[in-house]
Parts: C-alpha cells; sequence; structure tokens
C-alpha cells in the first residue's frame, strides 16, 4: 500500500488517485491529512500538496484537484522525457508536472464543459480537443504517465511490490441496419426501388429483387459470421441495437417486425447485447426511457449498455439522463472522425459530474476505432486501416490496457462502400489476440 498525503482530500482527489493507483496500476492506496501519521508511517509514501513536508517524495499539486466547478484553465504543453504533459510543477517536485491534475482535466473531459463549436450533429470535434491540437489524440496518454510514474517511485522504494493488469479485448458491434433490402415496409422498400431506378443502379436493383424474392441473403445479415468469429477467437462481443422510430438518421427495420425482435433474441444467446439510443435521444430522456423499455421487452432481461447513434454525447446531460435509467456502461467515448483515445485513456473509468462533483455509478469504456472512421472520413484501405489497427492496438497492449473496436454489421458484408472489406473483421481479430 501507499500513504498519500494531502492537505485535503477532495472528491475529484479520490477519483483521479483511484483511476491511476486502483484501476491502471492495480496499487492499493490511503490518504492521510495528518502529518506525524504520515511522518510515522514506515511504507511507500509520498505527499502531494503545496510545499514538500521535509525530503520525502513529493509531488506539488496544482489548484484544479482542489476547486468547484469549471474555470477556465489555461494549458501549457511541456514534455517529461520526451512524452506530452501539461500542468507543470517546481524544481523540488519528483516529476516534472502534476499527473493527477492533469490526468483529471483529460478524464473527466473537463474541455468539453468549455465553450466551444459543435458539429453538425451537436457534438464535440477531435479537432478541438487538446490531444488531437497536440498530437497525442492515438495515445492513451494517461495510461504511459501512470507506468512511468510508478518507475519514478519504486526507484524512490526498490522494495515495492505490485500486481500487473492484463491486457483485454472487447468487440463492439453497431446495428444501425440490420438487414439492407429484407423486412422493410413497402413504402421504403419502393421509394429504395425508385431511387435506385432514378439512379441508373443496375446491381443494386438486381440485388434488391434477389434479396427480397430470397434467391440471394440480405448483405447485411452478418451476423452468424460475426458470432463465429467470436467463437473461433474467443473475444467478448457486444450488439447495440438501434430499435428507435424512423428518422432521417435513424433508419434500421423497424422494432415491431418478428424476424427483427427474433434476431435480437437470438443475439442475446450468444454474445450480450446493448442499446443503441437513436439521434434525437441525446436531449431527451422519455425517447431514452421509451426505446430502453422497448428492448427490455423483447430480450426479457434488464438492459444496462449502452452506446448513442452518431456518437452524439452532450456533457454532462446524456450522461446524467443514462444514469438516471440505471444505465451502467457507456461505450460512446470515442470521436466519428478520428481514431485515438478521446479521454487520453484505454482504462475503463467512472463518470465524474463536474456539475455536481461526484464519481457517479457510469462507467465509460472508451473505444480506440471504428470502422466508419477508417473508411470513410480517413479514406484508409483494407490494408491501410490493418495497419492502423495493429499501431492502435500495441499502444494499448504496452500499457496493458482495454484495446475496444467498433465495427457496423454492414462492414463485415464486402457490400456497396464496404467491398473488399470482408476479411479486414477477420483479421483485426487475429491482430488483436496475438500473443494475448
Amino acid at each position: 500500500m501507499i500513504l498519500i498525503y494531502t492537505h485535503k482530500v477532495t472528491p475529484r482527489v479520490r477519483y483521479i488517485f483511484k483511476h491511476i493507483f486502483t484501476r491502471i496500476l492495480q496499487v492499493e492506496i490511503d490518504f492521510t491529512g495528518k502529518v506525524e501519521e504520515f511522518v510515522a508511517y514506515n511504507g511507500p509514501k509520498f505527499s502531494y500538496t503545496n510545499v514538500a513536508l521535509g525530503k520525502e517524495f513529493f509531488v506539488k499539486s496544482n489548484d484544479l484537484l482542489f476547486q468547484q466547478g469549471i474555470k477556465d484553465v489555461e494549458v501549457h504543453m511541456q514534455e517529461w522525457d520526451g512524452i506530452p504533459c501539461f500542468f507543470s510543477t517546481v524544481e523540488a517536485s519528483e516529476i516534472p508536472f502534476d499527473i493527477f491534475a492533469a490526468s483529471f482535466y483529460l478524464v473527466s473531459r473537463y474541455e468539453e464543459y468549455l465553450p466551444h463549436i459543435k458539429d453538425q450533429h451537436g457534438r464535440f470535434s477531435a479537432a478541438q480537443s487538446i490531444a488531437y491540437q497536440h498530437g497525442f489524440l492515438e495515445k492513451p496518454l494517461v495510461d504511459i504517465w501512470a507506468y512511468k510514474f510508478l518507475e519514478v517511485l519504486k526507484f524512490k522504494f526498490p522494495d515495492f511490490e505490485h500486481k500487473t493488469r492484463s491486457y483485454q479485448y472487447i468487440s463492439t458491434i453497431d446495428v444501425d441496419n440490420a438487414f439492407a433490402y429484407k423486412h422493410k415496409s413497402f413504402v421504403r422498400t419502393l421509394g429504395g426501388f425508385l431511387k435506385d431506378v432514378s439512379q441508373l443502379k443496375i446491381f443494386t436493383i438486381w440485388d434488391r429483387f434477389a434479396v427480397l424474392f430470397n434467391l440471394k441473403k440480405d448483405p447485411f445479415d452478418t451476423f452468424q459470421k460475426a458470432i463465429e468469429l467470436k467463437k473461433t477467437y474467443k473475444v467478448r462481443t457486444i450488439f447495440f441495437f438501434l430499435i428507435g422510430d424512423y428518422t432521417t438518421f435513424d433508419t434500421n427495420v423497424s422494432a415491431s417486425k418478428a424476424k427483427f425482435k427474433l434476431l435480437i433474441k437470438d443475439m442475446v444467446d450468444y454474445a450480450r447485447v446493448g442499446l443503441h439510443p437513436s439521434y434525437y435521444t441525446m436531449n431527451d430522456v422519455s425517447l431514452l426511457k421509451k426505446e430502453k423499455e422497448r428492448l427490455e421487452a423483447i430480450t426479457n432481461m434488464p438492459i444496462h449498455r449502452s452506446r448513442q447513434h452518431y456518437l452524439r454525447v452532450s456533457l454532462p446531460e446524456t450522461y446524467q439522463q443514462l444514469i438516471d435509467l440505471e444505465i451502467t456502461e457507456d461505450y460512446s467515448m470515442g470521436y466519428a472522425s478520428h481514431v485515438g483515445f478521446r479521454a487520453s485513456t484505454c482504462t475503463p473509468f467512472y463518470f465524474y459530474d463536474l456539475d455536481f462533483e461526484i464519481q457517479t455509478p457510469l462507467k465509460i469504456f472508451p473505444f480506440a476505432l471504428m470502422d466508419t472512421t477508417l473508411n470513410d472520413y480517413m479514406k484508409l484501405t483494407p490494408k491501410q486501416s490493418l495497419g492502423k489497427i495493429r499501431d492502435l492496438k500495441n499502444e494499448v497492449k504496452r500499457v496493458n490496457g482495454t484495446f475496444i473496436t467498433l465495427f457496423h454489421n454492414e462492414s463485415l458484408s464486402n457490400y456497396l462502400r464496404w467491398r473488399g472489406w470482408n476479411r479486414v473483421y477477420n483479421s483485426m481479430l487475429k491482430i488483436v489476440r496475438e500473443e494475448q
């Protein structure tokens, strides 16, 4: 155990120390505000305060963890042995920056509470983040800092023993369109056919007919393939089903269709299932509640996992709504336009609500990449995409973190814009399981 002296144990202090020591480093810690207790303790210890008590291991504290509410925070980047960092400290400090305040700034998503311009879908964009602006978006910086800090601690306390966590992988699959052509309403089917005719899409017209008359399998029906790969590579897999009513942005099969309900029930038998709240649920808790109850009625079990459609998250409101509806796991923490680590960590963490200054029961599982980011935004070929996947996996593996990917059932289809991608998911599972 490590004993930490600090002049005030605030909720922010307790939260970020627990994330770094307990979750990332698997190290037990305790706090004290009594100097005499700290001095008398013979085990590994350090002080986190304004001025060192004596010649002990000392980290100079920034004011951020002792404040309340949101203030305009100045971030000036520097380096720690070639690693980007900020919130510099005094010379007496064992490390040149306040790792705890900087980690809290990134993990709490402090910058998303500050004034910013939202993108066309009302989201905080990657380009406005300090991670993107300073070139560390593709690194789990908080985890890297934590392991480097552990090295410094072990140099000071050579006899210190600790456990090491193991690298993990989670595959998540969003089901925005369970089927390309089947089980759609007559109006939607006719509209799709007329659109194909007007655009002279001969092959698509044939495919549509062939699928509707059972001459071919629906191209987006890749669920059996996903389950077989799950079994082959023994990966934890979660399917997130969009079951909202039809809108411009929500175009899945109607949740009232028997075949769609049967598909969801089937997936429950083989994998974990979560809710994919529709586009307009970001600011509409009644709509979110309706969709959660709809999915629970189909699965006959409580739904605790969720990922926002279009990754539409507005902090803290969206997460507060999920908490109110007893969702305990959210998988929306990532960007649509860029791969990498939105919260600069590859360790699942609890959402800290800066409005109420509390750690909430909502656990955030940050994903590192999405298929549509690689294909549509970055315009990478399947081969280039696998190279990027390998790079990100290696970053996570170096810190024994949790590597989470986001694919869609459509991208396993090798159909239309996913032509050439039929083996990417399979190859990715090989990559993520290497040396595991």
